[in-house]
């Protein structure tokens, strides 16, 4: 039993690091998708972000 466990584990150890790029790309793609959302509802990127108004010329 013992042997298996650490088996499974050399296994899945290299395994991690790949997983930490797939996070990061993750979070940039659920970062973009709100962007693009609050673009899409009328905010820009300001500093600070502030929603667009419309003219009334």
């Amino acid at each position: 039993m013992k042997k298996k466990q650490i088996v499974i584990l050399i296994a899945f150890l290299p395994v991690i690091p790949l997983l930490t790029g797939c996070w990061t790309l993750v979070a940039a793609g659920a970062g973009a998708y709100g962007g693009y959302k609050m673009k899409e509802n009328g905010y820009t990127l300001q500093n600070p972000i502030t929603k667009e108004r419309k003219s009334n010329k």
